[in-house]
């Protein structure tokens, strides 16, 4: 053998240790750069989006205006229109002067329709009136407030208990029902 032909051998075979190497080098960083990705996506997906000491306030065409309140807000990452919130306390403020305020300990509103979801140890006060449940909707556009979930209705004259209360809250007209044909709206007068 010649030195030329040791020389072209010793050369390929460098080459070919260098294209393996090389090659090994970049199937790893494949192979690495998917696993770098998920952890992006998996902290971005995680993060939190609180919002401390939240307060809205709207109004509709009649002059009726809604205040709500709460501890503490979060919006809902799969419709940004939505946030559900802890410690809510909520004022309706009607034209005519009359108030209307709603306590919960949990709430879902959407900011698009001022629609209001109170839930859990809910507390609606209204002139010599207390209705106490433990699930409300209440919709400015439908004008209404829908109680129901263990609801108690309590005034100077009644206790009454029952499935579901729905108010109209410009007019007060009130709906008070069992869902169940067979029981009766629990009634004891003070």
């Amino acid at each position: 053998m010649t030195n030329s032909f040791k020389i072209k051998i010793l050369f390929g075979l460098s080459a070919l240790i260098l294209i393996f190497f090389l090659s090994l080098n970049f199937f790893n960083k494949e192979k690495i750069t998917p696993i770098e990705n998920e952890a992006i996506v998996e902290e971005t997906d995680t993060t939190t989006n609180i919002i401390k000491d939240v307060s809205y306030s709207s109004s509709d065409a009649k002059g009726n205006e809604y205040v709500l309140n709460a501890n503490e807000g979060q919006i809902d990452l799969n419709n940004d229109k939505v946030i559900f919130l802890d410690g809510v306390k909520a004022t309706i403020i009607m034209a005519s002067g009359e108030i209307i305020n709603i306590q919960s300990k949990f709430g879902k509103y959407n900011i698009n329709n001022y629609d209001t979801i109170f839930s859990e140890n809910v507390l609606i006060e209204y002139e010599d009136n207390k209705i106490k449940g433990n699930y409300v909707d209440f919709s400015l556009n439908r004008n209404s407030l829908i109680i129901s979930k263990n609801v108690v209705y309590l005034n100077q004259k009644n206790l009454l208990r029952a499935d579901a209360v729905e108010i109209n809250i410009s007019t007060k007209d009130t709906k008070i029902f069992m869902y169940e044909e067979g029981k009766k709206v629990k009634i004891k007068s003070n």
